[in-house]
C-alpha cells in the first residue's frame, strides 16, 4: 500500500499517467550499499531506495525501514519511495537529468535550470532547509524538492514560494 501510495501521490492530478518505465519494485528488508548489499554486516549500508539502469532497468528497489521511515516521520520533509518514483518521473523522456520534461512546458525550462542551479548554491553554501543531497546534482535536486514539495507543502511554499510555484506548474494537470 505504502507504495502505490508513493507512486500515486506525484502523479495524482494526472488520471492517466502510466509508469510505463517500470516493471519491478524489489523490496529490501534494510538499507544497501552500492552493491546491493543489505547484511546487517556490510559496512556503507546508506541506500534507502534507487531506480535501476542497465540489467536492472524498469526495476526500483526499496528499504523497507526506508519505505516505513518515510511514511512515519511527518517533519523531515522527506520520503525515499516518491523520490524514487519523481526519478522515473523524471526518466519519462527517456533519461534522468533533473528537467521534468513531461511535466513542464518548454518555456519554463530555462527558468528552471536557473532556479534549481540558485537554489544548490543555496545548499552547498548552508543557506537551505533543503536537503544536502539536493545540491549534489540536478537530478538529485529535482527528487528531493519534489519530496519537499509532497511531505510539507505549507513549509516549502513559505520558504520557497518561487520553487514551490514551479513544482505547482509540474505536477498539476
Amino acid at each position: 500500500m505504502l507504495i502505490a501510495a508513493s507512486a500515486i501521490i506525484p502523479v495524482f492530478r494526472f488520471p492517466n499517467w502510466r509508469y510505463f518505465n517500470l516493471s519491478t519494485v524489489l523490496i529490501y528488508p534494510d538499507y544497501f550499499d552500492d552493491d546491493l548489499q543489505f547484511d546487517a554486516q556490510v559496512e556503507g549500508r546508506t541506500i534507502g531506495g534507487l531506480v535501476g539502469t542497465g540489467r536492472f532497468e524498469k526495476q526500483m528497489i526499496l528499504s523497507r525501514k526506508a519505505l516505513h521511515l518515510g511514511f512515519s516521520n511527518k517533519t523531515d520533509k522527506g520520503n525515499t519511495a516518491i523520490h524514487e518514483f519523481i526519478h522515473l518521473l523524471d526518466k519519462a523522456d527517456g533519461v534522468i537529468d533533473g528537467v521534468p520534461s513531461v511535466l513542464l512546458d518548454k518555456q519554463y525550462i530555462i527558468p528552471w535550470l536557473q532556479l534549481v542551479h540558485k537554489e544548490m548554491e543555496a545548499i552547498n553554501n548552508d543557506a537551505s532547509d533543503i536537503r544536502h543531497y539536493g545540491g549534489t546534482s540536478e537530478i538529485e535536486f529535482l527528487a528531493v524538492a519534489g519530496e519537499y514539495f509532497f511531505e510539507r507543502p505549507k513549509l516549502f511554499q513559505r520558504k520557497h514560494p518561487e520553487l514551490y510555484n514551479m513544482l505547482a506548474l509540474c505536477f498539476s494537470n
